[in-house]
């Protein structure tokens, strides 16, 4: 016979006095948001995490946080991966220079800028985001030629995400029309972020990040969530970070491994917990672009929905070629990964729809109060 397990008045104390300090902490983030301290952040996470109850009430509370300060609309950004080169050796990443056995591929500067005026024709996209491993193949110039021509021939708003680069190349890309440039953090933790990217460190992608902001880019920046050595602290550090960095987009998802990386064997991350730190980003970041990412989608088929609900409302629907997306292997298992462009979009409208929310139209530029965009 098992062996019951008894619950003592102090179980009850200490459940009871947690409560209270959710209750607190959901107080003020609905009182006012974007003020939340180190305290409060860590109990939403602790409590929503360990009591389902709690984290309902924590989904809620973003949702309506995500209405008032960014309203229903759900912006859509076309994703364009156009290579999957990689120089970094990231222990989590499937583009790693040593995985030898990923077929490269690289798209060329026309073949770009034409799947770029094709997403035109979806009707939706109103951003195309510019998407590759740190590839030095695409220098300064040679980027700054295509963002040109993109924002000539389309008039979308345009992301750039190619990693770490000289202050001179973000520049450059500044002035050839880029709009955004996203650079996730991946971890707050110094000394994690040195064993998971080898080469680098966090400093240095903080000091990209602040020459990002000084050019007068809208900037993206996110973290993984359950990476291997990754704490609680950790995440209430990535939140804080975030609000620091006082980011125009906030990238949140769940860890996945990949088969040809040293984290191979390592648990993915948890779906449920990167809800919940999503759900605190809206409360620390009321005004952020919060995307329901791919990642999630890939680790649950409801995740992409589940996000939207839990303060989300941007989606990336990868508008590239389909003979390409199963070779930007990031990690395995890619959501949506075969549905041509027209396809996919339809279902993700389709689902935005079912949800009583509307596709946003045009940039979808940040809603910060007085903010406006650099021309």
């Amino acid at each position: 016979m098992k062996e019951r397990k008894h619950t003592t008045a102090t179980d009850h104390d200490t459940a009871s006095e947690a409560r209270r300090s959710f209750d607190d902490a959901l107080n003020t983030a609905w009182r006012r948001p974007g003020e939340l301290g180190p305290d409060d952040v860590r109990v939403l996470l602790a409590c929503s995490v360990a009591d389902e109850e709690c984290r309902k009430r924590l989904f809620a509370a973003a949702d309506e946080v995500r209405r008032r300060y960014v309203g229903d609309e759900v912006h859509l950004r076309g994703i364009i991966e156009f290579s999957n080169h990689c120089v970094r050796n990231c222990h989590y990443c499937g583009l790693r220079a040593q995985n030898r056995s990923l077929p490269r591929y690289r798209m060329t500067e026309d073949q770009i800028v034409a799947v770029a005026e094709a997403a035109t024709h979806l009707g939706y996209i109103g951003t195309i985001v510019l998407q590759s491993g740190e590839d030095p193949a695409y220098d300064g110039p040679t980027l700054a030629g295509v963002i040109r021509k993109i924002k000539k021939r389309t008039g979308l708003a345009v992301t750039v995400s190619v990693g770490d680069r000289p202050r001179e190349d973000y520049a450059l890309w500044r002035e050839a029309g880029a709009d955004r440039y996203l650079l996730k953090h991946e971890t707050a933790d110094a000394e994690l972020f040195r064993r998971l990217r080898p080469g680098t460190t966090l400093d240095g992608r903080l000091r990209c990040l602040r020459d990002l902001r000084d050019l007068g880019y809208q900037v993206g920046s996110g973290n993984m969530v359950g990476l291997p050595g990754q704490t609680l602290s950790t995440l209430v550090d990535d939140l804080l970070l975030l609000r620091d960095l006082d980011v125009e987009m906030a990238g949140i998802g769940p860890f996945i491994p990949h088969p040809e990386t040293p984290l191979a064997s390592a648990p993915a991350g948890s779906v449920d917990l990167t809800l919940c730190v999503l759900a605190v980003a809206r409360l620390v970041l009321p005004w952020a672009h919060l995307p329901a990412t791919t990642a999630l989608a890939t680790a649950d088929h409801d995740g992409r929905r589940r996000a939207l609900l839990s303060g989300a409302n941007v989606v990336m629907p990868n508008v590239g070629p389909t003979e390409y997306r199963h070779l930007y292997q990031i990690y395995p298992g890619k959501a949506a990964i075969d549905e041509d462009a027209m396809t996919y979009v339809k279902h993700v409208v389709e689902m935005i729809d079912s949800l009583g929310r509307t596709v946003g139209k045009g940039a979808g530029h940040s809603r910060k109060p007085a903010f406006t965009p650099r021309s």
